[in-house]
């Protein structure tokens, strides 16, 4: 670990692990001996109106209509074949990522909500939808609203336009404002607003402004993410001391958040205990638990989870290599097989377990992991490294971090991969 800022482990093991599978099995062997009991449904919209400089999300920007309307037409034809191969499931909760899903116009979503309630009645479980500034528009909210989505999340980054321009991210205030003013006249219950610490130019008294800004708002949920400068990215660098500027931005920003009442979910997540999501799941304010529930994603950019087998379709950032795969995505007649994944070994699982829980403010319920393990996470991982910084505590009941490990997720997430991943992740070639 040579600095606090590694890599933002949002999933474990990273799809750039993923390797091609040979032979490709079928959906239905897949899942065939899986709990269905309480999935997550995932539908990804690879669209963007703009690439903001500090993406490394596989979306596309520019798509006419026609590709769009293509894109629909094999998400389709990909959930006629997950079903197929799914049988009978229960759905916990559902989500539309990207990319930006409001990219799609009005019809196009009441088109996106139609293909999710194939699998799920929409109007019955938690829906969380990402949006911007510029899409978040009055018709495409509408038909959200209709169609029972329950958690809007706009990425604002900043509420300065020369600091939403230091990121490439080119607004203007008045529109986030408009945007924000629509979204909450759609009495979608719960708003995420999301923030960057870390642009150049930056400065306490500018992430106060913005967060002030946003507070205005009374967000249910805030997520503060530091700026990463990722490969085949738009955003370079030239800060000597950017690690420590972050650091001290994070610690200005997560303080600040709990003197005004949110309580710390991990280290980016920040939630209003009166939010709807605060008697359940701290990620989807369901009881789905992404340690040990499954997920299913439609779309090229999604990946699906079982217990063994983690899958998806190539992964690339690139604008090339990324259009090259949307294109051949919605050419594709077939989607009974998984392509590309990685498989979980009962070593892999238990990491998987751990990873997924430590990063969270809860920590690793200890009884939990006996459960479904027969052991003890503390005996199965050397945490000890951790616990000299004064990173991670524990007691009968749980291993967590501290305030000062959350502060250093980025660096304690990574440090836990199994080598056998963090090989897959070096070997791989950025495209």
């Amino acid at each position: 670990m040579t600095g606090p800022y590694q890599g933002y482990v949002y999933a474990y093991p990273h799809k750039t692990a993923y390797r091609p599978l040979d032979p490709q099995p079928s959906l239905r062997e897949v899942w065939a001996d899986e709990d269905r009991a309480a999935l997550f449904l995932y539908l990804h919209v690879p669209f963007c109106e703009m690439r903001c400089g500090f993406c490394n999300l596989f979306t596309r920007t520019g798509a006419p209509e026609e590709l769009t309307g293509a894109y629909l037409d094999a998400l389709d034809r990909q959930a006629t074949a997950v079903l197929g191969g799914l049988g009978d499931a229960t759905f916990a909760t559902a989500a539309f990522g990207g990319g930006t899903p409001t990219y799609l116009t009005a019809s196009e979503l009441e088109r996106l909500c139609d293909i999710a309630g194939r699998f799920a009645g929409l109007g019955s479980i938690p829906l969380g939808v990402e949006t911007s500034p510029a899409t978040a528009t009055s018709d495409r909210l509408a038909v959200l609203a209709e169609r029972g989505v329950t958690r809007v999340s706009i990425g604002v980054q900043s509420f300065l336009d020369e600091e939403a321009r230091a990121a490439v991210r080119p607004q203007k205030r008045a529109e986030v404002e408009a945007a924000l003013d629509r979204i909450r006249a759609a009495a979608i219950p719960t708003l995420n607003i999301d923030l960057i610490y870390g642009i150049d130019g930056q400065t306490p008294a500018t992430w106060l402004h913005s967060l002030d800004a946003a507070l205005a708002w009374e967000p249910e949920e805030l997520y503060l993410y530091p700026l990463y400068v990722r490969p085949l990215t738009g955003l370079g660098r030239r800060a000597r001391d950017w690690d420590d500027q972050r650091m001290e931005l994070y610690r200005t920003g997560r303080d600040h958040l709990l003197a005004q009442g949110y309580e710390q979910v991990s280290m980016r997540m920040f939630r209003r205990p009166t939010g709807p999501a605060s008697a359940a799941s701290p990620l989807t304010g369901t009881e789905y638990c992404c340690q040990t529930d499954g997920m299913i994603g439609l779309g090229c950019g999604a990946r699906s989870y079982t217990t063994g087998l983690h899958y998806s379709f190539e992964y690339a950032v690139g604008a090339t290599p990324v259009r090259a795969i949307i294109d051949s995505y919605v050419r594709e007649a077939d989607f009974t097989t998984a392509r590309v994944g990685f498989t979980l070994d009962d070593g892999e699982r238990r990491r998987r377990h751990l990873i997924q829980s430590l990063l969270q403010a809860s920590g690793v319920d200890r009884a939990a992991y006996r459960e479904r393990f027969g052991t003890d996470a503390a005996a199965d991982f050397d945490l000890e490294p951790f616990a000299e910084r004064g990173w991670v505590e524990e007691d009968r009941d749980v291993v967590r971090l501290t305030p000062e490990g959350l502060a250093h997720s980025d660096a304690i997430g990574p440090a836990l991969f199994s080598p056998e991943v963090r090989t897959l992740m070096d070997s791989y070639e950025a495209r």
